[in-house]
């Protein structure tokens, strides 16, 4: 994946059904933890006499992540507000939006692709252990996204150990507010051409079969997890050189696109009210058109914490 949006995906909001995410681990992590790393970036943002934290996360995670480090368990304590991308214990919301933008109403995947592409899809199904009856009515899109998203959860990447699990059980006593929605962020996949989607489609199956995609997937979480600001943005420089559909589509729709929306957002949420826990996902705050540098040219003050 070139840093396919299946990845992208992952990592900005989408993939499984939060009904199969329950966060487990992180308590006995937390306990059992020798050491305490700085996961992630953190910011701190003010205007107006207000002053919020925004936290870089990734939707994925594994038991040892935890707890993610003194100074972002203080910021989650004296959080007043937790805003999130997304509810994701919302089922009925994620179900409703892939009814609506995940899911063929006229038949299947079989009327849909090329017969190469069918042919290549359902061979990483049966290696992923997927049966294609599970899938079928599914846009391409949605499917490789559920096979990225299996494969790391193979690899031990689960999304029931996802940072914003962690985050809402230590900001219990906060009230959580959304960013975005299901319905909005599945759109913007379902905008993609019939050609699009199975292009988007044919480049995840073969970074699948060729390995690249846990290979990259484990580049950006390792960044992650080692609060490694400059592997981070070697990262993001590098997808931006790619010349696939997939990564186009990451920087310039799920990237581009949404950024200054979530940067008006949250301008808006610190002139509303003081003390906020911001968290988005991690390529959100990377890069000159991420969300601080956004934030900056609308008069916040940006302070990068680490």
């Amino acid at each position: 994946m070139s840093i396919l949006p299946g990845l992208a995906a992952l990592m900005l909001g989408l993939m499984a059904s939060p009904s199969h995410a329950e966060n487990n681990a992180a308590p006995a992590a937390q306990a059992q933890a020798q050491s305490v790393r700085q996961r992630g970036t953190l910011y701190r943002i003010r205007h107006q006499g207000n002053a919020a934290w925004l936290y870089g996360t990734i939707h994925v995670g594994e038991p040892g992540f935890f707890p993610l480090g003194p100074q972002v368990s203080q910021a989650l304590a004296s959080a007043r507000r937790l805003v999130l991308e997304l509810d994701v214990r919302d089922n009925d919301g994620f179900q409703a939006a892939l009814r609506r933008h995940g899911v063929y109403a006229d038949g299947s995947l079989d009327r849909h692709l090329s017969p190469e592409a069918l042919a290549q899809l359902k061979l990483e199904l049966q290696r992923a252990g997927i049966p294609y009856d599970q899938v079928s009515r599914l846009k391409p899109w949605v499917v490789a996204n559920l096979l990225v998203g299996a494969q790391l959860e193979r690899s031990g990447y689960r999304r029931g150990d996802a940072i914003e699990f962690f985050l809402m059980q230590q900001a219990s006593g906060a009230p959580l507010q959304e960013l975005e929605s299901s319905d909005y962020q599945m759109s913007l996949f379902d905008a993609l051409s019939a050609a699009e989607q199975e292009q988007y489609l044919r480049e995840n199956l073969a970074e699948l079969s060729a390995g690249d995609t846990l290979r990259k997937a484990r580049l950006l979480i390792d960044a992650w997890s080692q609060g490694d600001g400059e592997a981070m943005d070697a990262y993001l420089r590098e997808t931006r050189a790619e010349k696939t559909l997939a990564s186009d589509f990451m920087h310039r729709v799920l990237l581009d696109k949404r950024n200054p929306e979530m940067a008006d957002k949250i301008d808006a949420l610190l002139k509303e009210a003081d003390g906020s826990f911001i968290g988005v996902g991690l390529l959100h705050l990377l890069g000159e058109n991420g969300v601080p540098n956004l934030l900056r040219q609308r008069g916040v003050e940006v302070e990068k914490v680490f």
